[in-house]
């Protein structure tokens, strides 16, 4: 498939667009992109057109910046993903995991929460619509409570994200398949015998959850 690629130029400000498709613009340098989660086709296509631009051009410092080694990260603030994350638990103790797609960009045939990131909208709102779509279950806003936070890196480089874990008192249905291609089967787990493929952000956050505890962090070095 064709596909046509168009370069332009402006200087305004992201933050002042009005946006109808996507949650956020901002502006990045090549730079920048190892700290993404991006399309590897992307990256390179914008490295190559870095490359094109006559020397001393932001974009061309930028890319002869990670020439050798890959650069520090960046001073000042830096943007954090928000992630909802529904820790279900049945009376019995046992709790609700799914198995990832193998296709999954992110941890492929790996046990994870259900969870999702923060679009426009408020974090509980977000958990709500992430129960529904990704498993059927019905959960109203008073039945929820923020039982843990992690403050996480995947991996050396990535974007720092904030995982926020909210518990479900109560709910309406029982887990079911509504988005194949992202999750292969739901199931409830012995907290005491948790899968070896686990997450493992998600791993430390239930056992925090068991023990009490509101706030934890992972991949940042010492």
């Amino acid at each position: 498939m064709p596909i046509a690629i168009y370069a332009g130029r402006w200087n305004g400000d992201p933050r002042d667009l009005h946006l109808t498709e996507g949650v956020m613009l901002t502006w990045f340098t090549p730079s920048d992109l190892h700290r993404l989660r991006i399309a590897d086709t992307t990256s390179d296509l914008v490295r190559r057109h870095a490359t094109t631009l006559p020397a001393g051009t932001a974009a061309q410092s930028g890319l002869a910046s990670q020439k050798g080694c890959r650069p520090a990260s960046p001073r000042g603030t830096v943007l954090n993903v928000i992630g909802v994350h529904l820790y279900l638990e049945r009376p019995d103790g046992t709790v609700l995991l799914g198995l990832r797609h193998p296709d999954s960009a992110f941890a492929p045939s790996t046990w994870h929460v259900l969870a999702g990131h923060c679009e426009q909208e408020n974090a509980i709102a977000c958990l709500i619509r992430e129960a529904r779509e990704e498993a059927g279950l019905h959960i109203e806003r008073q039945d929820v409570e923020l039982v843990h936070v992690v403050h996480h890196i995947d991996t050396a480089g990535d974007r720092p994200r904030i995982g926020l874990f909210f518990r479900a008192r109560v709910w309406g249905g029982e887990p079911e398949l509504r988005e194949p291609d992202k999750c292969t089967q739901w199931r409830f787990w012995e907290p005491a015998a948790l899968p070896d493929n686990l997450v493992p952000y998600t791993r430390v956050a239930i056992e925090k959850i068991q023990n009490g505890e509101l706030y934890s962090e992972t991949g940042w070095s010492a």
